[in-house]
């Protein structure tokens, strides 16, 4: 596994759509079922009270972050929302600044060697390799090969049942889940089903 001086990422579940009348639900199914870290993105609707009922109910057991955030301004908001974690689909330096100056940890997204050492040159330790299924296994282990040994990759963009066990046994420190764990209108049943599913993956894979 990629090192880090930060405990390993593990399995995040990637809530994109999640209303602020489903969020505990789906995420009190999604912590049971054993992911670690929830992420709202803020593209959903309503997404800063989302974080917010998240945060104030499970902050304490299940880092809660916001997703898909574009700019200095949100990373402040969803700090003030109760976020632990900033994901980002680019490698955006003042993005990265601002998340680690509010004490919060940093998933900017990279796909090139070259994005991967400028967001670990911001302050990142954990990075979003996205979109994964187009970079690959192979890709992911050539950009590790050269990181710090602090630093984690997080495969994101196609991860599911199918491929789970090949990333976390390539080295990945975590897997970002996306339409395998959650599609909008999911009931939270549905949620804890295909939770529980990636998350015995996950523990059985050395």
């Amino acid at each position: 596994m990629v090192g880090t001086s930060e405990a390993p990422s593990g399995l995040i579940a990637i809530l994109r759509g999640i209303t602020p009348g489903e969020v505990v639900e789906v995420g009190s199914a999604l912590i049971e079922e054993g992911f670690h870290a929830i992420e709202v993105p803020l593209n959903s609707p309503d997404p800063y009270r989302s974080i917010e009922l998240l945060a104030t109910r499970f902050g304490t057991v299940c880092p809660v972050g916001a997703g898909t955030v574009l700019r200095p301004e949100e990373v402040e908001r969803a700090c003030a929302a109760g976020a632990d974690i900033i994901v980002s689909p680019d490698t955006d330096i003042e993005v990265i600044a601002a998340t680690r100056s509010l004490g919060m940890r940093s998933y900017p997204g990279v796909a090139t060697p070259t994005e991967a050492f400028g967001a670990v040159r911001a302050g990142a330790r954990s990075l979003k390799l996205f979109p994964s299924e187009a970079l690959g296994i192979s890709g992911m282990r050539a950009v590790s090969a050269v990181l710090p040994a602090e630093v984690e990759l997080i495969p994101v963009g196609g991860v599911d049942e199918t491929n789970l066990a090949d990333w976390r046994a390539a080295g990945a420190g975590g897997a970002g889940i996306g339409t395998a764990v959650y599609r909008p209108g999911d009931s939270a049943r549905e949620v804890r089903a295909r939770a529980r599913r990636l998350s015995k993956i996950w523990a059985s894979t050395p």
